[in-house]
């Protein structure tokens, strides 16, 4: 298995590894990784990969394997790829994955704010969006919502990881708020993400990467709504800054 620094501590920018194998489609497995695979609609990271011998290799993606035991990187076409056995060490993309962080921890406080079950949503460097089934979509104003995200973000609240059993995910299954992606089960637990003391803003189960307070978000908007369906509402929202 690839051991996941990522999900320990968000903004580690550098470590060391070592090849597991490449495989057929030369996609390099390392026992550790700082490198988020793509999942839960943020896209996998990407940065350089040092080879032994001081070579570096662009990372162009990341991505679980088959099993999702795994973390794949993909070097760019072309690269010289190592051997297994070989110490390597990463180097990550901090400004992207550092928006990633902003956008996905504000699509969670969105989350917090519209009370329906989300049916969609994506995470890019600008900004992202999220899609739910509302039951009156006309009951929610953009500007209204913006200005209440906007508080959220300047009150500070902060960002913290709990872990619980899959029983006890199963006992509340109100802390899973997508309706087509469920968390991933098998291991046992399954990693929770808190806003606020103890979640009491937010609290649903996430793999992803988040910044420490909402402070850092900064400047957000909601910038549009589009209609997706009679009752299904996209919410588009962007980095101010």
């Amino acid at each position: 298995m690839s051991e996941a620094l990522f999900q320990q501590d968000a903004y580690q920018k550098t470590c060391t590894a070592s090849v597991l194998k490449v495989n057929e489609r030369g996609g390099i497995v390392l026992d550790r990784t700082i490198f988020y695979a793509t999942g839960g609609g943020q896209p996998g990271d990407t940065g350089v990969m040092t080879l032994p011998d001081g070579r570096d290799i662009a990372i162009t993606t990341t991505v679980y394997g088959d099993d999702r035991a795994q973390i794949v990187h993909v070097p760019a076409e072309g690269s010289t790829l190592p051997q297994p056995g070989d110490e390597v060490s990463l180097n990550l993309d901090w400004e992207r994955r550092y928006k990633l962080m902003r956008v996905h921890t504000a699509l969670h406080l969105m989350c917090a704010l519209v009370p329906f079950p989300v049916t969609g949503g994506q995470i890019g460097e600008d900004g992202g969006r999220l899609d739910f089934d509302i039951e009156n979509p006309d009951a929610i104003d953009k500007d209204e919502l913006t200005e209440r995200l906007q508080a959220l973000v300047a009150a500070g609240h902060p960002v913290s990881q709990l872990w619980i059993t899959d029983a006890e995910l199963d006992a509340n299954p109100g802390l899973v708020r997508t309706m087509s992606v469920q968390p991933p089960r098998g291991s046992g637990r399954v990693r929770l993400v808190a806003i606020g003391e103890d979640g009491s803003v937010d609290l649903q189960p996430c793999g992803g990467t988040h910044v420490s307070s909402t402070a850092e978000i900064g400047g957000i908007a909601i910038t549009k709504v589009e209609k997706k369906g009679r009752n299904n509402r996209r919410f588009r929202l962007a980095l101010l800054d």
